[in-house]
């Protein structure tokens, strides 16, 4: 973990497209690529740090953690800010978040990361987690 980071706060966020609009989905080639390069720019500029990021074709998973002086909120929504004005990609207003909490660092997070990782497979976009290209970690 990082210095800036509070330790041991880590977060599962999931955010969706909104679905009553047409819309390219996170795994086109151009989008999806946006995406990715975006959440390793914020990483790169310390708004977060990615344990995991994934794509889903609506949605997007991803255990992050937080520098102590930003607020989840406000990052979140400048990314998505940014990924509406730029790339054209609504979102649901809302977006879920889970606080993993301490005596979920191990085991927890293990199952965690896997549930996230087999998510496409669980979906049938591909036949092993490993050949899943929309993914960080």
């Amino acid at each position: 973990m990082p210095h800036w980071v509070e330790p041991g706060v880590l977060f599962h966020i999931r955010i969706r497209l909104e679905r009553e609009k047409e819309q390219r989905t996170l795994t086109h080639p151009a989008l999806g690529q946006a995406i990715l390069d975006s959440a390793k720019f914020y990483e790169a500029k310390m708004r977060w740090h990615i344990t995991l990021f994934l794509l889903m074709p609506d949605h997007v998973h991803a255990l992050l953690s937080f520098p102590r002086d930003k607020s989840m909120s406000e990052v979140i929504r400048n990314w998505k800010r940014f990924h509406t004005r730029v790339n054209h990609a609504i979102w649901q207003e809302e977006y879920f978040d889970h606080r993993l909490r301490a005596d979920e660092g191990g085991t927890q997070l293990s199952a965690k990361m896997n549930y996230i990782r087999q998510n496409p497979v669980a979906a049938g976009l591909c036949a092993t987690a490993e050949d899943w290209p929309w993914v960080i970690d």
